[in-house]
């Protein structure tokens, strides 16, 4: 794909009167994190979904990059249901008394027309530790772009289970 027809599909998405063309490149972003703890690891990971704000919406995972000229957002009323993309990072388990920690980090580039990058984790680390990773990666991969970091975001989330736990920290593009 040359860089003029990069270009040129993200100039169309931009002036489409087509709402839906807005889901194809994301113009918005947003960090969050829950955390959850119930008889069964699936349960679990729903009332992290639902502490971090997200549990009705279908989170669709995607890679760590994030489309250039995207801007912080904040919590949008969605409809149950709705398709959201998601780069997330998570762990789960069901041993007792385990530390379970999640983060996500956003390296947003100097240059608003170039990509930034979304690194994400899920550890048995405590959180600040995971989170500070996650910060790493995000340096490293705008680096290894060859791009200086305008802005670095991220959130980290920690959570010692009871029967069945579940971390989670996500970063939402719409």
């Amino acid at each position: 794909m040359t860089t003029d027809l990069v270009s040129d599909n993200l100039n169309r998405a931009e002036t489409s009167v087509n709402p839906l063309c807005r889901v194809c490149v994301p113009r918005s972003f947003l960090l969050v994190s829950g955390v959850g703890d119930a008889t069964h690891p699936l349960n679990a990971f729903d009332r992290a979904l639902r502490s971090a704000g997200v549990g009705d919406l279908n989170l669709v995972k995607v890679t760590s990059i994030l489309p250039p000229g995207v801007k912080p957002g904040v919590r949008a009323e969605l409809p149950g249901g709705a398709v959201v993309y998601a780069a997330i990072g998570s762990k789960v388990s069901t041993r007792k008394s385990e530390l379970l920690s999640a983060a996500v980090a956003v390296g947003i580039p100097a240059d608003w027309t170039a990509p930034g990058v979304i690194m994400e984790g899920g550890s048995d680390d405590p959180a600040d530790i995971l989170e500070e990773k996650v910060r790493d990666m995000a340096r490293q991969a705008l680096a290894d772009r060859g791009q200086v970091m305008a802005e670095l975001k991220s959130v980290s989330v920690q959570h010692r289970v009871q029967v069945a736990g579940a971390a989670l920290a996500a970063v939402l593009l719409w």
